[in-house]
């Protein structure tokens, strides 16, 4: 580097990535800014400028100034490798600029600290990072060591998990070939353990997000839900709030999309063929998704459901991970959980994939039904995704149907109310569970599986598979 190069580097003045210093009896203002450049898109710290003016004053640099240097440079954790560039200033009598480079923060990195404090550039000055950047940065640099749902939950046990939930999520993965059979006889503590639920034998915070039935002291794991009348949120129809574990809120917000959503169909056979305005399946892709990936940390913080005339919107607090945006969320692309263990107890039960195509299953979706695709608007702090309703013609009209409708005369077989409505249900969901079910009709669990055993000695259903990782199949009028 040459004194004109120095030149180029000012002409300028100080702005994001420059920071000029007189001398280095300015070093310990420099090294904050020097780690504010790590901690953002790196820069220039030049010593011998005269910050006002931008004149090259050049200092005498001696042993002694290049050993304090070297200590301040030690001063930064994580080490770092920098080498000072000495430029000698024409007719100064042999005094020196001094310039260090640094290079800039990368996604997983840990954040960078002065004398045991972080700083972070704002434009062209030097500030301390703020705690909740700091907090992240060093979650994102170690998941399994820092991240929320990797720490041990404050006075619970396992008495405080839902067992019958733990089984239904461990039989879930046997039916889908991603736990072995062996797993369903194990003990809840073995199960927890190769859960990765359990730190020193401890609870941790994500099996209480998947699993609690205890949750006095975790006010996010709450869902919020609305139905408002028209397009913007001014006239409520209906507001709930749901609180649980994951199980819990995700049947809670597919039940109110249910309760509130439009069918629409027509008779094939004896079966009338339905649809949820915006598909089930892709919904319930959507509303995983967002108490999966989303920040748990703040207990201020929830998942939101809102339905409007237009479109439905469910928002999650959080961000998308740095390599997507709104734009190239819906391209090919891998998979980034924020809550890795979250996630991973979500995959191997199979609710959620590991390859990064949900979102991807969602657009097939809706375009499978002539819905619009779903977008994502995320701001920082929240992310957004939005289906947005069919524009429907006079006819459409005609065609649909509210939820608590009648689901389509069965002339062949005589049903009840309740049967029809279970019956539209497995239509969507072939899966769903007679619990699941239960919370959608509002009726106890045991009134359900009576009207189950009713259809199916009626021939109207069968079961295939085992009773609790199976699935439901509605059989067809015989020619």
């Amino acid at each position: 580097m040459t004194i004109e190069d120095i030149k180029q580097l000012i002409a300028d003045d100080e702005h994001r990535t420059l920071e000029l210093k007189k001398t280095t009896g300015e070093l310990k203002d420099g090294m904050q800014s020097a780690c504010a450049f790590q901690n953002t898109e790196g820069g220039w710290l030049i010593f011998g400028i005269a910050p006002t003016s931008l004149k090259i004053v050049g200092q005498m640099v001696t042993d002694n100034t290049q050993r304090e240097l070297a200590q301040a440079l030690s001063s930064m954790e994580p080490a770092i490798d920098v080498r000072a560039q000495y430029i000698d200033v024409p007719d100064s009598g042999g005094k020196q600029v001094i310039a260090l480079h640094f290079d800039g923060w990368a996604e997983g990195q840990i954040p960078y600290t002065y004398q045991g404090r972080p700083y972070i550039r704002v434009e062209s000055t030097t500030r301390l990072m703020p705690r909740e950047i700091y907090d992240e940065r060093l979650r994102c640099s170690n998941p399994n060591k820092f991240a929320w749902e990797a720490q041990v939950a404050d006075g619970l046990t396992i008495d405080d998990l839902n067992e019958e939930r733990i089984r239904n999520a461990v039989r879930g993965g046997i039916a889908g070939g991603r736990i072995n059979a062996s797993a369903e006889n194990d003990s809840l503590e073995s199960l927890l353990d190769k859960f990765k639920l359990l730190k020193e034998g401890k609870v941790t915070n994500a099996a209480v997000v998947l699993f609690g039935k205890n949750l006095y002291d975790y006010p996010q794991l709450m869902l919020r839900m609305a139905y408002f009348r028209g397009k913007e949120k001014l006239v409520f129809v209906d507001n709930k709030q749901a609180e649980g574990n994951f199980y819990d809120l995700l049947d809670a917000g597919i039940a109110f999309c249910f309760r509130h959503l439009s069918l629409s169909g027509e008779v094939k056979g004896l079966l009338r063929e339905e649809h949820l305005e915006i598909p089930i399946e892709a919904l319930r892709e959507a509303l995983t998704n967002a108490l999966c990936h989303r920040r748990y940390d703040d207990p201020r913080a929830t998942v939101s459901l809102a339905i409007f005339d237009d479109r439905l919107e469910i928002t999650n607090p959080g961000r998308l991970p740095v390599p997507l945006t709104p734009k190239t969320i819906k391209q090919p692309h891998g998979s980034y959980p924020y809550n890795l263990r979250i996630a991973q107890v979500l995959y191997l039960s199979t609710n959620l994939e590991r390859w990064g195509t949900g979102v991807g299953r969602m657009v097939e979706l809706c375009r499978e039904q002539g819905v619009p695709e779903p977008e994502y608007v995320t701001n920082g702090h929240e992310v957004k995704i939005v289906f947005k309703k069919k524009h429907k013609s006079n006819s459409d009209e005609n065609e649909n149907v509210n939820v608590g409708s009648d689901v389509g005369s069965l002339s062949v077989v005589q049903l009840t109310e309740r049967q029809k409505e279970i019956i539209r249900l497995i239509k969507e969901n072939p899966i769903m569970s007679s619990q699941q079910m239960s919370v959608v009709l509002s009726v106890v669990k045991r009134t359900i599986e009576r009207d189950l055993a009713d259809l199916q000695k009626k021939g109207v259903l069968s079961r295939e598979g085992k009773t609790s990782a199976g699935r439901w199949v509605l059989l067809k009028e015989s020619e």
